[in-house]
């Protein structure tokens, strides 16, 4: 495993990011797909076993039970000085209550304690926003943000899925007041959708911010799980979400250009499209998931495969743009 600074920061994470998505409970209205508890910790215990450091869930998955079977796990096979916790907080946790989420000084206050109880830790290496918040002004989210930091309770903040001008704000704000920077961001990022190079990418370059993108295989569309007419997996039949981003015909275009570039190296299509995100100098840390057995090792295998200009140029050819998605 390689390991890397997240940003200008001095936290060292693995190459690739584990998401927890995956692992929770069932919840109404959330994914029907999510392995329970005993079906997530051999994932976990691979993981470490592999060199795998850095945890990504967030207060919202699953209701906080992906957050707590995380902390279970973390607590039975790790040293919690040596993983790196990352969370998130905005997403809704009680449905009739008006403050239940965004990113007010209520709200972040309120989480942070929830997401450490439930994580069984007394700090949050990273803790991020989910989303941005029109709601609440942002200079009330980022001095919340950094009292979370004075006090102990988080390491580093991050962010994640906002427009570039949104983001730009909110650093420039914090510069102002003197409060805690974002170390990262969490984009949207794969070989069928890439708008993030046009000003995110860039931005996070220039302002040497950490990018560990999130579905870096289009939610398994780039492992060759969906076909055009329907998902094969339980998670491609059931994915709302997933089937709102991908699957126009440009798309397919470019997963039928993957299979020709994997084919032709005798590379699994996985490993090849993760190795395409992996290439972008920009690039931190892909979130990958795991719910197979060999959805782990192949994503490590992927560190090790060098993609040459001929191939990244075929990979990259027949894109489209596409309107802005998932924020």
């Amino acid at each position: 495993m390689e390991y890397v600074n997240l940003g200008k920061s001095g936290l060292k994470v693995s190459r690739l990011c584990l998401g927890c998505m995956s692992y929770g409970a069932k919840v109404p209205g959330q994914h029907d797909w999510v392995l329970d508890e005993e079906q997530s910790r051999p994932f976990y215990q691979r993981a470490l076993e592999l060199g795998i450091n850095f945890f990504d869930t967030a207060n919202a998955y699953s209701l906080g039970a992906s957050e707590e079977i995380l902390g279970r796990a973390i607590r039975d096979f790790a040293r919690r000085e040596e993983v790196v916790i990352a969370t998130k907080v905005y997403g809704r946790m009680r449905p009739n209550d008006p403050n239940g989420f965004g990113l007010s000084r209520k709200a972040i206050f309120t989480e942070i304690d929830n997401s450490l109880k439930r994580l069984g830790t007394d700090y949050i290496d990273l803790y991020q926003i989910h989303r941005f918040d029109p709601a609440t002004p942002i200079e009330e989210t980022l001095e919340a943000l950094n009292d979370v930091v004075r006090a102990g309770k988080a390491r580093y903040i991050g962010a994640s899925s906002m427009a570039a001008w949104q983001f730009t704000k909110m650093l420039y704000t914090a510069d102002l007041h003197g409060w805690t920077r974002f170390v990262s961001m969490q984009p949207q990022y794969n070989l069928v959708y890439r708008e993030e190079e046009r000003e995110m990418l860039p931005l996070c370059r220039d302002q040497g911010i950490g990018v560990i993108p999130w579905s870096p295989l289009a939610r398994g569309f780039l492992a060759g799980n969906r076909t055009k007419n329907d998902g094969e997996t339980a998670r491609a039949k059931g994915d709302k979400f997933g089937a709102s981003l991908y699957y126009q015909p440009e798309d397919f275009a470019v997963v039928d250009r993957l299979g020709e570039v994997a084919e032709a190296r005798d590379t699994p299509r996985m490993q090849v499209a993760l190795a395409w995100v992996l290439v972008n100098p920009a690039v931190t840390a892909p979130i990958i998931g795991a719910t197979k057995p060999h959805h782990l090792e192949d994503a490590v295998a992927a560190l090790s495969v060098k993609l040459s200009s001929e191939e990244i140029a075929r990979l990259e050819e027949p894109y489209r743009p596409h309107k802005v998605l998932g924020v």
